[in-house]
C-alpha cells in the first residue's frame, strides 16, 4: 500500500501560510562562512577546507512583530505586544496532519526566502522513527509540488560525524533529525567535541554557523522544564527561529495558528468518539467495599474506603472518608447495604485495618483488601469480547469498501499477555488467552459467518493478534523476555521501531494482524489511522490520560488505495471502558479544557477581532480594540 496525501486541504495550508508570513518582507538570500581544519591548538596551521552555508535574517525584529501581528489577528489569536523570543508556537490536535504541516513548511520556507537548513528535534525513538517515516513516504508528493529540489534527509548519529559537515556546507536543502536526547549530555557527546570528521570543528560550532530553522515536536517533552536541559541544548545550536508543534503545549509563545481539540472535531477532521461501557451483570448488586487507606489526624482516625454510591440516579463507585460507627447503607443512599456498617480503625504503621461488620460477623480488611468485589477476570473478558464484537462489526461494514479495521488494547502488564514456563518458553498470559477464546466463539457465531468461510477456528485466533513490548533479554530456549516500560526509554526502541515500519502493512487487508496489544500508552509517535477500537484493559483514571490514549486513534481512515476517506459516519473511534459514556465524557472534558486552556462555553475575547461589521459603505473587522 501507499498513503495519498493531500495537497489542499484548508486547514494545514492556513497553519503553513502562518509561519511562513511571519518573515514577509525578507530577501531570498543566504549566508557564507568558512569551514576551518584545526589539527591542534595551534594558530600557525590552518587552512581552508570550504565554504559552508546557512541561514540569514534581513528584516528587522520590528517587521517581525509586525508581521507576527497580522498573522494572530488573521487567526484571531490574541496580539503579542513584543517578540521576546524568536519562538513560534502552532497547536494543532491529534491526527490533523502536525508533522506533514512542518515538513511542508520546510519545503515552502525554502521556495519563497531560499532558507536551506532545519532541524528537528524530537523527545523520544518513537517520534523520531515517525518522522523518518513521513519524510520517507511523502519525499515523492513534495518533489512534486516544489520542483523537485536537491534536498536531503538524515538522522544525527554521532558515529557519522560526516553528515553535519554536509549539513553545513551543502547549498541545498538540509534537514537533520534529532533527538533531545543526543543532544543535551554535552560532557559525553560527541556533538560538543572536535572531530576530523567535521574538519577539525565542533560538530554543534557547525550547526551554529548554518543559523538552522529549529522544529520542535512536542516541545513539553522536548524542553525539560523552564530551565531545562533541552531547551539549553535548543540554544546552543544559535537558531534563527525556534517553530513549535503540539496538540498540548505547557509554554506557548507567540502563536501563531491554533487547532484545538473541538475546532477538529466541528470541522470532521477526526474521527468521532464513542464509549462502549463494558460491565459485569450483577456488579452493583453487593455491598462492595475496598480499603483503600487509613488515617489519624488531630486525634481523629479514618480510613479512605471505596464504595458503590446512588448518585444522580445512577450507581458509581467512589471514594469516602468514613469512621468508626458509619452506616454504609447512609453512607452510599442504597439499600443493598443494610446492617453494613464501619467498626475497629486501626492507622498504626506497623498494624492497619478496618473492621467492617457485616450480619453474621465481620471483616477485617487491609489496605487494598475488599469484600464483594467483582472477579477481574470477568470484567477482562466482558472487554475483550465486547471490542471483538466492536471490531467485527466495523469489519462486516468497512472491508467490502476497502477498509482494514484495527483494534489496539492496553494492558497493565506485559505478563498479562505473555509469560514463560520453566524451560524459559514463551507461553500465553491470561488476556491472550481470553481473547483468542473469545475470539473462537464469534467465529461460530451466525452474525460472523461471512467474514470467516472455512477459515480454520483452531488457528485463525493465533494470527490475527500480537503483542508490542520492549525486549528485556532472551531466554536459554530463545524466547525474547519482554517488559513493562512507560513508553518513553531507551528500551522502547525495538518496541517503535517495528510498529513504524509494519505501518503500511498493518493497512493491508492481506495482513492476518487485526489486534495490537501493549504495555505502555505508546504516547506521541504511534498512530494508524485505522485504528477503530481502543480497549483500556489498565486503569484510564490515573495512570494514563484519556486525552493521550485517544490519541493513536483519531486519524481519518484509508482504504487500500492510501486515500483519506472522509465519511462520518464510518469514522467512529470506539472507546471500551469500565466508565459510563458521561464518566469518561466528563473527564475528557475537563483534561481538553487543562491541556488547552479552552473553556466550554465561552468564547475568548480575540475571537471577535475578526468579526465583519459595516461602517458606513464598507466591511471591516472589528479588531483587536473593539472586540
Amino acid at each position: 500500500m501507499k498513503l495519498h496525501f493531500e495537497p489542499n486541504l484548508d486547514f494545514q495550508r492556513d497553519a503553513v501560510d502562518a509561519v511562513c508570513d511571519l518573515f514577509r518582507g525578507q530577501e531570498r538570500c543566504r549566508t557564507e562562512f568558512t569551514v576551518t581544519w584545526k589539527p591542534d591548538d595551534s594558530l600557525l596551521f590552518q587552512k581552508d577546507s570550504g565554504l559552508g552555508i546557512g541561514n540569514r535574517l534581513s528584516i528587522l525584529d520590528e517587521e517581525l512583530l509586525t508581521n507576527l501581528r497580522d498573522v494572530q489577528f488573521r487567526n484571531k489569536l490574541p496580539p503579542a505586544d513584543v517578540i521576546g523570543t524568536r519562538d513560534f508556537t502552532v497547536e494543532m490536535e491529534t491526527g490533523t496532519g502536525k508533522t506533514y504541516v512542518y515538513l511542508r513548511t520546510i519545503f515552502e520556507l525554502n521556495r519563497k526566502y531560499g532558507f536551506t537548513k532545519f532541524v528537528i528535534v524530537v523527545p523520544s525513538v518513537a517520534i523520531k522513527e515517525g518522522v523518518y517515516k513521513t519524510l520517507q513516504i511523502t519525499d515523492e508528493h513534495f518533489a512534486a509540488l516544489y520542483d523537485n529540489p536537491p534536498r536531503s534527509y538524515f538522522l544525527y548519529d554521532s558515529a557519522k560525524l560526516g553528515q553535519v559537515r554536509d549539513f553545513a556546507t551543502s547549498p541545498h536543502i538540509r534537514i537533520m533529525v534529532v533527538t533531545v536526547g543526543a543532544i543535551n549530555k554535552k560532557d559525553v557527546n560527541n556533538l560538543y567535541k572536535e572531530s576530523e570528521k567535521t574538519g577539525g570543528e565542533k560538530p554543534i560550532d557547525l550547526i551554529k554557523e548554518t543559523r538552522p530553522i529549529l522544529i520542535v515536536d512536542e516541545p513539553q517533552s522536548v524542553d525539560g522544564g523552564l530551565e531545562g536541559r533541552g531547551k539549553e541544548a535548543l540554544g546552543s545550536m544559535n537558531p534563527l527561529c525556534t517553530l513549535r508543534y503540539s496538540a498540548t503545549h505547557q509554554q506557548k509563545f507567540n502563536m501563531v495558528y491554533r487547532l484545538d481539540a473541538v475546532d477538529a472535531y466541528n470541522r470532521k477532521l477526526v474521527k468521532q468518539i464513542e464509549v462502549a461501557s463494558a460491565s459485569v451483570d450483577g456488579g452493583f448488586n453487593k455491598p462492595y467495599v475496598k480499603v483503600l487507606s487509613t488515617s489519624s489526624k488531630g486525634g481523629r482516625v479514618s480510613a479512605s474506603v471505596e464504595l458503590d454510591v446512588q448518585q444522580a440516579g445512577r450507581v458509581a463507585r467512589v471514594t469516602k472518608i468514613v469512621s468508626d460507627g458509619d452506616d454504609l447503607e447512609q453512607v452510599t443512599e442504597r439499600a443493598v447495604y443494610a446492617n453494613h456498617r464501619i467498626g475497629e480503625i486501626s492507622a498504626d504503621k506497623s498494624r492497619q485495618y478496618v473492621e467492617v461488620r457485616v450480619p453474621g460477623g465481620e471483616h477485617w480488611l487491609a489496605p487494598g483488601d475488599a469484600i464483594n468485589d467483582v472477579d477481574q477476570d470477568a470484567v477482562t473478558r466482558q472487554m475483550i469480547r465486547r471490542t471483538i464484537r466492536e471490531h467485527l462489526d466495523k469489519e462486516k461494514r468497512l472491508r467490502p469498501r476497502g477498509i482494514k479495521v484495527l483494534s489496539l488494547f492496553f494492558l497493565g502488564s506485559v505478563a498479562d499477555y505473555r509469560q514463560y514456563d520453566d524451560a524459559g518458553n514463551a507461553v500465553k498470559g491470561r488476556c491472550a488467552g481470553i481473547f483468542e477464546d473469545e475470539y473462537r466463539k464469534l467465529m461460530k457465531h451466525p452474525d460472523y459467518q461471512d467474514l470467516f468461510g472455512g477459515a480454520d477456528v483452531e488457528t485463525e485466533p493465533e494470527l490475527v493478534h500480537n503483542g508490542y513490548f520492549s525486549i528485556d533479554r532472551r531466554t536459554a530456549a530463545g524466547a525474547d523476555v519482554l517488559k513493562d516500560t512507560n513508553g518513553n526509554t531507551k528500551a522502547d526502541d525495538d518496541t517503535y521501531a517495528l510498529i513504524m515500519r509494519d505501518k503500511e502493512r498493518l493497512l493491508s487487508l492481506d495482513t492476518p494482524l487485526k489486534f495490537i496489544f501493549s504495555h505502555s500508552a505508546l504516547r506521541e509517535g504511534w498512530d494508524n489511522p485505522n485504528v477503530f477500537q481502543i480497549c483500556t484493559l489498565r486503569d484510564m483514571k490515573s495512570e494514563m490520560q484519556r486525552r493521550q490514549t485517544i490519541g493513536r486513534g483519531l486519524r481519518l481512515c484509508v482504504n487500500q488505495e492510501g486515500e483519506r476517506v472522509r465519511d462520518n459516519d464510518t469514522n467512529v473511534l470506539t472507546v471500551v471502558a469500565t466508565e459510563s459514556y458521561q464518566d469518561f465524557a466528563d473527564k475528557l472534558q475537563k483534561e481538553i479544557e487543562a491541556d488547552t486552556g479552552f473553556r466550554f462555553g465561552f468564547v475568548d475575547r480575540d475571537g471577535f477581532a475578526a468579526v465583519s461589521v459595516r461602517v458606513g459603505e464598507r466591511e471591516t473587522p472589528l479588531g483587536i480594540a473593539e472586540s
